[in-house]
């Protein structure tokens, strides 16, 4: 039984001043957790206690779909990363360092490089698969934006499991075994969740599925359909249209539009000078040229440029997610100086990329002279186009791709919007924001060929293992609880996951109030019920109830004015009720709530 007069913990009364989410203001107003720095918090008592039964529900759910349990050091050397590729392609996301005889050292992020050394130093057969291995480990990514309490952190604490199998289909049944465990496991925790399509990252691999939980202050956005299309943004792709026709679109024109650098003030200007005879001029009519800056893991810095319609937004976590491991951010004014070709606010397609007099190609097939052009899939072949007139003041009409310009490729770029119609044709699409909880990726053979895993076969022929790759965010688990377990005076946790189940206070200055309150808890804490008992002699029923409403524990006990009747109250705080019983039965009628 823990007593409040000993445990270590110190409720707060105002909201810490950096916290920006709910769950972040509860936990360290509750006394759960204490920032140390930046996206790094101690855990204390009572939030180490939700960690560690967040754990032992995934613990129990890897055992019973056959995973072992094992665990491998934070502190990893540099040699097994740089065979993958991902120490440089982590770029500065990792924590790097030395030790004291220069060697290169770092803080992991994830550990696929020595699961799968661990299992080429012990399997050499098809006979010693399939294998699932997984750990509880804390982890390390040097976030440029640590925020949102324990939602994006430079230290956080993760369940990663590895399964290895002689081939693809040994794979599919090891990824259907892990995606059955997670819906188990999060089920069991209270979590509503959508499993939808994922990019893979610098994590590499193949098929890619998250298991995000529906909280709007989540940093992921999904969209899903009603004929059962789900993705997060950064995986949609844009359905596949086909060519227009553009022989009745007249010649390209350029005009001078003066004071006309932004897509409104475009508009307008080509509704008076150039009006149409079928409707007026749109948004959705011109097209924007954005210059962005993608970081490549060596350091070098790629200016780009991405044509697409002047009524959508870009999107940099799409950009980014498909030009992994590059990191995307807005071109400076500086970065588009060095390009005399690009004319802030005019910039149009017809003198950049492949349509640039500069442009040169190498032996390779690797262009040079120019930027390169990517478009974003919305600009059809065979469109036209408002756009720059690459001059100070000038738009040129009438631009049509395949006409008048070519680009380098296509790239995912602009937002996705409530009623695009859904990649695979099943309706259109409505858009929700989420926490990812879990994340499971089939890997195939990229780090086995790099670290040289391969077993011998039924012939006795050396083959190379398949992996898959399994991730939940336990703290991140932890905050997204209290996300969506909360009113506006504490949490409000479900039993399977609360630190403790029971709260009983004692409410009065009597003797006879703490001693019953005593054996209460003694008799429930004896049947294995988990007791906090508020056991503070010079504390008041007020702060003692606002402790219990902020700790957040599914039942309480109050033993207080009601004992000169003989009953004790017994309040819910999740449904928000109460009852009173009689002393003697007050054990056993909280039995009864808990079963």
């Amino acid at each position: 039984m823990l007593r409040m007069s000993k445990l270590f913990v110190r409720t707060l009364r105002e909201n810490p001043a950096d916290a920006e989410v709910d769950s972040h203001k509860l936990l360290v107003r509750a006394g759960y957790i204490r920032r140390a720095a930046p996206g790094v918090y101690s855990w204390l008592p009572l939030g180490l206690r939700v960690l560690r039964k967040v754990e032992q529900i995934i613990r129990e759910e890897m055992d019973a779909a056959g995973a072992q349990e094992m665990h491998f050091p934070a502190l990893l050397p540099r040699e097994p990363y740089e065979a993958t590729g991902r120490w440089d392609d982590y770029g500065p996301n990792l924590f790097r360092l030395k030790d004291r005889r220069d060697n290169d050292y770092l803080l992991a992020p994830t550990h696929e490089e020595m699961f799968t050394l661990a299992v080429k130093d012990m399997c050499n057969s098809y006979k010693d698969l399939p294998l699932n291995l997984y750990q509880f480990q804390t982890k390390y990514r040097d976030e440029a934006r640590p925020r949102a309490g324990l939602l994006r952190t430079r230290e956080f604490v993760m369940k990663d499991a590895y399964s290895f199998d002689i081939d693809d289909a040994g794979l599919d049944a090891s990824y259907q075994i892990m995606r059955d465990a997670y819906e188990k496991t999060f089920t069991r925790m209270g979590l509503p969740y959508v499993i939808v399509q994922a990019t893979s990252g610098a994590m590499g691999g193949s098929r890619s599925e998250e298991f995000l939980s529906p909280i709007e202050v989540g940093e992921d956005t999904f969209v899903v359909s009603d004929g059962g299309f789900a993705a997060n943004t950064e995986a949609v792709t844009t359905p596949a249209q086909e060519d227009l026709d553009y022989s009745d679109i007249p010649e390209l024109d350029t005009l001078d539009t003066p004071d006309s650098k932004t897509i409104a003030a475009l508009v307008d200007f080509a509704n008076e000078v150039r009006p149409r005879e079928d409707r007026p001029w749109q948004a959705s009519d011109t097209m924007k040229n954005v210059v962005v800056v993608a970081t490549h893991p060596d350091g070098e810095r790629e200016l780009l440029v991405i044509g697409m319609p002047g009524d959508r937004e870009a999107d940099l976590k799409r950009i980014e997610a498909n030009m992994a491991p590059a990191e995307i951010e807005m071109a400076t004014p500086e970065d588009i100086e060095k390009h005399p070709e690009l004319v802030p606010g005019y910039i149009g397609p017809t003198n950049i990329g492949p349509n640039s007099p500069n442009r040169t190609t190498d032996e390779d097939g690797n262009p040079s002279g120019s930027v390169r052009y990517l478009l974003d899939p919305h600009v059809r072949r065979g469109s036209a186009w408002i756009t720059g007139g690459d001059a100070d003041q000038k738009h040129s009409f009438n631009v049509v791709y395949g006409r008048d310009f070519e680009a380098d490729g296509f790239i995912e770029a602009v937002e996705v919007r409530e009623g695009d119609e859904a990649p695979d044709g099943s309706g259109p699409l409505r858009i929700q924001r989420g926490i990812e909880i879990g994340h499971i990726f089939q890997l195939g053979r990229k780090y086995a060929e790099a670290l040289d895993l391969k077993v011998l076969d039924q012939n006795g022929k050396a083959v190379v293992v398949t992996m898959g790759s399994y991730g939940i965010g336990v703290s991140r688990i932890v905050a997204a609880l209290a996300e969506l377990n909360h009113d506006e005076i504490g949490l409000k946790w479900p039993i399977d996951v609360a630190p403790a189940h029971v709260h009983i206070l004692a409410t009065g200055k009597e003797d006879e109030v703490f001693e019953t309150a005593e054996k209460i808890g003694e008799e429930l804490s004896a049947g294995g019920v988990e007791v906090i008992y508020d056991d503070r002699q010079k504390v008041s029923a007020g702060v003692k109830f606002k402790d219990y409403e902020l700790l957040g524990l599914p039942y309480a006990i109050v033993v207080g004015r009601g004992l000169k009747n003989g009953v004790v109250e017994l309040r819910d705080r999740r449904a928000g009720t109460s009852v009173e019983v009689a002393v003697a039965d007050a054990a056993d009628e909280m039995r009864k709530l808990l079963s």
